[in-house]
């Protein structure tokens, strides 16, 4: 098990666009692994890789008793929508209404290089347009209505979490000797 940390809103990794996946080798099948981890023990009902850093197009789910991963997707989404409350790991303890669709095809790779096609309603949609979002750099507040979204940012900007960064750590390029500087 290889939790790893969660990105938070502001850092630039959750505005860019995720790179795609050409090579479904072992690293990838560790970052789905990780992903999935770290999902769980969040616990969240999504995460995509560059919640955790990586600029990849990977992203899972967890919904009832199904786990399950998506690399590369490309959704197909329905016309019928649906409204309903919508959080984010990488925004925790804020939630808004978010509009979505109510339906979407999802089509995209295991982590072994299969094709692979799953149908989502309701919260699945929801999760999949989520993630799906996060690897394209958007963010579900970048989704809300002009008065919604300036409320959130304003709750952003007030939560305890805001403007902390995970600490950065160096090395030395120089021998140290095993010891730390």
């Amino acid at each position: 098990m290889a939790i790893q940390p969660i990105r938070l809103f502001g850092d630039p990794i959750l505005a860019s666009r995720a790179e795609e996946v050409d090579d479904f080798d072992k690293e990838i099948r560790k970052l789905v692994t990780d992903l999935t981890d770290t999902m769980l023990d969040a616990p969240g009902a999504g995460l995509a890789a560059p919640q955790i850093g990586v600029s990849l197009r990977v992203f899972t789910w967890a919904i009832d008793d199904e786990v399950g991963h998506l690399i590369n997707p490309v959704l197909t989404l329905g016309a019928e929508e649906q409204d309903g409350d919508e959080g984010c790991l990488s925004i925790p303890g804020l939630i808004y209404n978010c509009k979505r669709a109510f339906h979407v095809v999802a089509n995209g790779f295991t982590m072994h290089g299969e094709p692979v096609e799953i149908v989502g309603e309701e919260l699945l949609a929801r999760i999949f347009q989520h993630e799906t979002d996060h690897l394209n750099g958007i963010l579900f507040v970048d989704r809300l209505d002009k008065e919604m979204r300036k409320k959130a940012l304003f709750d952003i900007k007030e939560s305890e979490w805001f403007g902390l960064k995970e600490p950065e750590i160096r090395f030395s390029p120089h021998a140290t000797g095993g010891l730390g500087f």
